[in-house]
């Protein structure tokens, strides 16, 4: 079992935070030492150093501004970090990248460390650059793809994203695709004759129609506008849009909604309760993902889980997820359009929802499990663990059984030399 170093974020929740804890979560569960490096202020004065313990599984590194998509760290960040890593002495360092220029300082330290480096890059992209939020992140692309040559493995969600970041400079040997895993255990579809208080809470909340359901960070880049725009040009009665997620953009839109009288709208806000999150899912008959960028949505994946009609944007590897049946796929160009036509065909179609939600399990089932990623992951570790240097004791070692027989022989050769002179 390998100890690992994990560098991420567990605050703001983001699909960052959900990544770095499922992983660690189930890489525990395998038997591997985890040691959770992220960025935290201590409230405490008296907590204000990083733990002195060795084996100690979280360490807090100080920051000045820390948001779901963006950190920058402390001026002292890099210092603890290097301590923190030398006093830790992990096999290996995972760092679930989280925009920081502590990413680009990465390779340098883990080299003087002789550490493998292993990064998860996970900034979103439209491959086609079809508007200026896209344009955005594949300057994020274009920055970071220097530093990321210089890590010894970096994950993807996609096969595009690698092409893109293999064009851009990173070699593809050191490119790995691995896509996001859900706990199929966990995200599941309602179970009948099973009676769930949580569920029939929240089922009793949302009321008695239909629900369609958003969940995710409320920001540009994920369309909630173009959503909202669409629903309110259609008329579906017996029908309620549930937006579940904060963003910089919820408090405008939400106050828009409600002054356009959007009685069918119901705006959730952050939740961190994972079992009521999963019975938002179940509850849900479509769920729908309008975004103009994506990386690999890991809320998709979990409504996809639960059996929910999912309806999403082709945006970064989220078309290729729901490709050949699994869901509704639409371009990320014209969004409302698209949506005012739809909408009314799902509202009339139950039965084309039910089929849609089975599918959408299906693929999560062959692609897209929790520990299907963590068999990947272990791999992954294991090549770089045995391509690592070896200590000179460990050559001595390796070498001392091929040096057997030489040995064997030279003893052979003195004790004929010693016989010989007895005899003389």
């Amino acid at each position: 079992m390998a100890h690992i170093a994990w560098l991420g974020k567990k605050t703001p929740f983001c699909g960052n935070v959900t990544y770095g804890l499922s992983t660690t979560e189930a890489l525990r569960r395998r038997g591997h030492q985890i040691s959770f490096i992220h960025f935290d202020n201590p409230s405490e004065p008296s907590s204000s150093q990083t733990s002195l313990l060795a084996n100690d599984p979280e360490v807090s590194l100080p920051y000045l501004v820390k948001s779901q998509v963006y950190t920058i760290p402390s001026p002292r960040a890099q210092r603890e970090l290097r301590e923190s890593l030398e006093r830790l002495k992990p096999d290996i360092v995972h760092a679930s990248l989280t925009l920081s220029p502590l990413d680009f300082r990465l390779p340098d330290l883990c080299q003087q460390l002789k550490v493998p480096l292993v990064a998860t890059f996970h900034p979103p992209f439209d491959a086609a650059i079809r508007n200026l939020s896209a344009g955005t992140q594949q300057l994020t692309y274009q920055l970071y793809a220097p530093a990321l040559a210089r890590y010894e493995r970096v994950i993807v969600f996609s096969e595009m994203q690698a092409e893109v970041l293999a064009k851009l400079g990173v070699k593809k040997n050191r490119l790995e695709v691995i896509p996001n895993g859900v706990d199929t255990e966990c995200w599941t579809p309602v179970i009948p004759k099973i009676t769930n208080p949580k569920l029939r809470e929240i089922r009793n909340k949302l009321g008695k129609e239909r629900i369609f359901l958003y969940m995710g960070r409320i920001a540009t880049e994920k369309n909630v506008e173009a959503l909202l725009r669409a629903w309110r040009l259609v008329d579906l009665q017996g029908c309620r849009l549930v937006i579940v997620g904060d963003g910089p953009l919820k408090q405008i839109l939400e106050s828009n909604s409600l002054s356009t009288n959007d009685s069918e709208v119901l705006w959730w806000g952050y939740e961190s309760c994972l079992e009521t999150r999963i019975s938002l899912l179940q509850c849900a008959e479509v769920f729908l993902l309008p975004s103009l960028v994506e990386g690999l949505s890991i809320a998709l994946l979990e409504a996809m889980a639960t059996g929910t009609a999912c309806v999403a944007t082709d945006a970064g590897a989220d078309g290729e997820v729901l490709e050949g049946g699994a869901g509704i796929i639409l371009s990320t160009q014209g969004v409302t359009t698209q949506l005012r036509t739809l909408l009314p065909v799902l509202r009339d179609q139950p039965v084309l929802t039910s089929e849609l939600g089975r599918r959408a399990r299906l693929r999560v089932l062959e692609r897209y499990t929790l520990s299907r990623n963590i068999d990947r992951l272990e791999k992954l570790y294991s090549e770089l663990l045995d391509q690592r240097p070896k200590t000179t004791k460990e050559a001595f070692l390796d070498s001392a059984p091929l040096q057997q027989p030489q040995f064997q022989s030279m003893q052979n050769g003195h004790r004929l030399v010693r016989d010989n002179a007895k005899q003389q």
